[in-house]
């Protein structure tokens, strides 16, 4: 049979699509720039029919229809692997939940442990001349998703970039059961957010100087890693490399700046290796078909074992507040989530293995409470509740717009003092004092 005549009989309406789904599903909704749309409404449309219907995806960029029924927690459940404002938000409306993960381990998760899904629902590009539809800049774990389907249903979006990877970037007509023809939208963006201040300024001089000629970069998401990225464009640095998480803006605005060629890397050589990409259009007319870069599911991108056997492998990420103790939250406020574990402890971990490589956690010394009150990012102790993302005894370099340390080979009076002298002045003194009654202060500079 043609693939052509195979799509034809396989295309069914996105209402004949949400019919599938009966109460007590687990259903996927692909990620990020992946969601269904179509799919979506029809299915919220039958919110009062149905109940228990527990869905996963993560990152969402807009707010889905099913998040908009009355009662949604009576009908739906959305478990996300990581959390975006959109999905913070339904928090508060008790039907949505985070779901701890190593984003390295995602696609081991559906095959090992979850093992068992009964719809996948994702946007895809249109079906190629080889009966493959792309997953876009969503390989991420999506191979995984549709290996323990009962039933995969594509939405076919003509506007979604193709990703051109290595292995597990798109799925064969065989293995797809329906095809809707979705609305043909414009790809969700995500921008860089606010312009730099002067404190992301003061951090990215302090890191960029760090950088290699020939280094491989990973930038994870914000606005400090952003302004780094913009730094690097300006630089005077060659032949950088790319493997990352996350494919951003920054990126094409390195590459654009005739920094990146990939020409020194030890793995992937003229490559740049993402496992999946959210940004604006220019990011995405960039990946469309480009033959630098490569899509690749999460498994292979964030492996400590991947990024070890590249060289001169630097990441860059975000905190939300360290301890005195050298421990990095990245993704909540006590109890509250605000984002998720994601793959900042695979970088932390294989940009130390790498010859040369280091790991850079980044941040403001103070942020400002609603109140308006400033508060240190550096504590004592992690808040009641705060996630521990990094462990202490993996955390590599810390900066802030007061300096830059290096943990590793520190005893923890050695930690106090050095995260200390990156707080702001105005919180050293109480930071000290509480160093001491942990017994963890001796001042070397008396």
């Amino acid at each position: 049979m043609s693939y052509i005549k195979e799509y034809a009989q396989k295309m069914i309406t996105a209402e004949e699509a949400a019919a599938l789904v009966k109460s007590g599903d687990w259903v996927d909704y692909g990620w990020t720039t992946a969601t269904p749309v179509a799919i979506d409404a029809a299915l919220a449309a039958r919110a009062e029919e149905l109940e228990n219907v527990n869905f996963r995806g993560g990152i969402l960029m807009w707010t889905p229809e099913i998040f908009k029924v009355p009662n949604v927690k009576d009908h739906f459940t959305w478990n996300s692997w990581h959390m975006s404002g959109f999905e913070r938000r339904a928090v508060k409306d008790g039907f949505c939940f985070y779901c701890p993960v190593k984003y390295s381990e995602l696609p081991r998760y559906y095959r090992e442990n979850i093992r068992h899904l009964n719809i996948a629902f994702f946007q895809v590009t249109p079906m190629d001349k080889h009966g493959f539809f792309n997953f876009g800049p969503n390989a991420s774990h999506m191979m995984a998703v549709c290996e323990i389907a009962d039933v995969v249903v594509v939405e076919v979006n003509e506007n979604m970039p193709r990703c051109l990877g290595g292995f597990e970037e798109a799925i064969h007509i065989s293995k797809v059961d329906y095809i809707v023809e979705g609305p043909n939208g414009a790809i969700a963006e995500m921008g860089a957010g606010a312009a730099p201040t002067e404190v992301d300024k003061a951090v990215a001089e302090l890191i960029v100087e760090e950088i290699p000629n020939g280094a491989c970069l990973q930038l994870g998401i914000g606005g400090m890693p952003n302004t780094v990225g913009s730094m690097i464009a300006e630089s005077d640095l060659k032949d950088l490399g790319v493997h990352t998480e996350m494919y951003v803006d920054a990126f094409v605005d390195i590459a654009k700046a005739g920094k990146i060629n990939g020409s020194k890397k030890t793995l992937d050589r003229g490559r740049q290796v993402y496992a999946f990409g959210a940004g604006t259009k220019k990011m995405y007319d960039y990946l469309d078909d480009n033959p630098e870069c490569m899509s690749a599911p999460v498994d292979y991108t964030n492996s400590a074992k991947t990024v070890s056997q590249i060289d001169n492998f630097i990441s860059i990420n975000n905190a939300v507040d360290i301890d005195l103790y050298g421990q990095v939250n990245a993704e909540s406020a006590g109890v509250k989530q605000i984002s998720g574990a994601g793959g900042q402890l695979d970088f932390v971990l294989g940009a130390y293995l790498s010859n040369g490589g280091k790991s850079f956690i980044c941040c403001s010394s103070t942020f400002t409470s609603r109140d308006g009150k400033m508060h240190s990012r550096i504590r004592p102790t992690l808040a009641t509740g705060s996630t521990v993302t990094d462990t202490r005894a993996n955390t590599h370099y810390v900066v802030t717009e007061f300096g830059k340390v290096c943990l590793k080979g520190m005893s923890t009076w050695q930690r106090a003092e050095a995260l200390i002298s990156l707080a702001h002045p105005d919180f050293r003194d109480e930071l000290i004092k509480e160093a001491e009654k942990m017994q963890i202060w001796r001042r070397s500079n008396k």
